[in-house]
């Protein structure tokens, strides 16, 4: 039997300028994608081409630094000052911002981390790509300011997940969530997700955080997670140590992440500008609570974090609003005064 080919493909770009009108924004997601197609043929042969193990460097934030991480870190960039769209860059791994020149300088600002999830490399884990987008101010050139603010501002956020299927999922401020598959066929990334949202009825009950980090845990998380444990209603544990993977399954199928702040990182780990907004934006817009748990003597909405610095970190506690709400009900039994969902 003859394969039928689908002459009307809904690829990414086609969804975009749907969506939007804006030719730079476009292109914009273009030069992303292009970047996600290259660092998908790195992570699929980096066996073969010798690039496991460490590049004996560290990155912003002084985690060690791996030899795909540094590739793909370079693709981005190659891409996003070749668009012709971008001002300023800012990546996990660069520990200062990038300035587009002036003759390839355009109005969008990006903060993206090119391989989320590096140290499960070579062990063949899942790994990703996250990346939020903002425009650079009335009248600005193309500042770091036009990056430090909260989420409010920011106009579109992502991550692809570089696993048995190549899958990137996206939104804009204020719109819907959506999926698009790598066809490899065609070199595309075509629509495969429509309106992803949270279960209705919460999902399956699983968790998900490093328990090894429980010792400096804040008591309230510390109680969060044994209620979860709950004989009488148990929940499943389930942490791959990548956030987009661990966030991906947390939409799809239902439950809680957390890396909440603790004694030994106050501030938490995640990087505010690069995993917290653009991840809390996906999670809203897809029904969920993207919450910082107890940070700074209250707990907060991590798309009103407004970064002080490009490598800010915050707290992260996102999932659905019941198993969010567990953990809101053990910060007010230690006293301490909740938003309502």
């Amino acid at each position: 039997m003859a394969e039928t080919f689908d002459v009307d493909t809904p690829t990414l770009n086609r969804f975009v300028m749907a969506s939007t009108h804006d030719h730079d924004l476009v292109i914009l997601m273009n030069a992303i994608a292009t970047s996600c197609k290259i660092i998908t043929s790195a992570v699929q042969r980096a066996g073969i081409s010798k690039l496991y193990g460490l590049a004996g460097e560290t990155n912003s934030t002084g985690d060690d630094q791996k030899k795909l991480d540094i590739l793909s870190n370079d693709i981005m960039i190659n891409a996003l000052v070749n668009s012709g769209v971008c001002s300023v860059l800012v990546s996990e791994e660069n520990e200062d911002p990038i300035i587009v020149p002036a003759g390839k300088s355009g109005k969008f600002c990006v903060a993206f981390d090119p391989l989320d999830g590096s140290s499960n490399i070579d062990c063949n884990v899942s790994v990703g790509t996250i990346f939020s987008v903002y425009e650079r101010s009335p009248g600005s050139g193309g500042t770091v300011d036009d990056l430090l603010r909260s989420g409010a501002h920011c106009i579109c956020a992502g991550y692809v997940a570089y696993s048995s299927a190549v899958e990137m999922v996206f939104t804009f401020r204020g719109g819907d969530v959506h999926g698009f598959c790598l066809d490899s066929t065609i070199g595309e990334f075509v629509h495969t997700r429509v309106k992803m949202m949270f279960p209705e009825d919460g999902g399956k009950k699983i968790y998900s955080c490093n328990e090894g980090n429980s010792h400096w845990w804040d008591q309230a998380i510390k109680d969060s997670v044994e209620t979860f444990k709950d004989e009488k209603n148990p929940y499943a544990a389930r942490y791959v140590g990548s956030m987009v993977a661990d966030i991906h399954r947390t939409i799809l199928y239902g439950g809680i992440y957390l890396y909440p702040a603790d004694a030994k990182s106050p501030k938490g780990k995640l990087r505010l500008l690069y995993e917290g907004i653009p991840m809390a934006m996906i999670i809203e817009q897809a029904g969920g609570i993207a919450s910082t748990g107890m940070f700074n003597g209250k707990i907060q909405r991590v798309l009103d974090l407004v970064p002080d610095e490009i490598h800010a970190k915050c707290p992260i506690i996102m999932g659905g609003k019941r198993d969010v709400q567990a953990v809101y009900d053990q910060f007010t039994k230690q006293g301490f005064d909740v938003p309502e969902l």
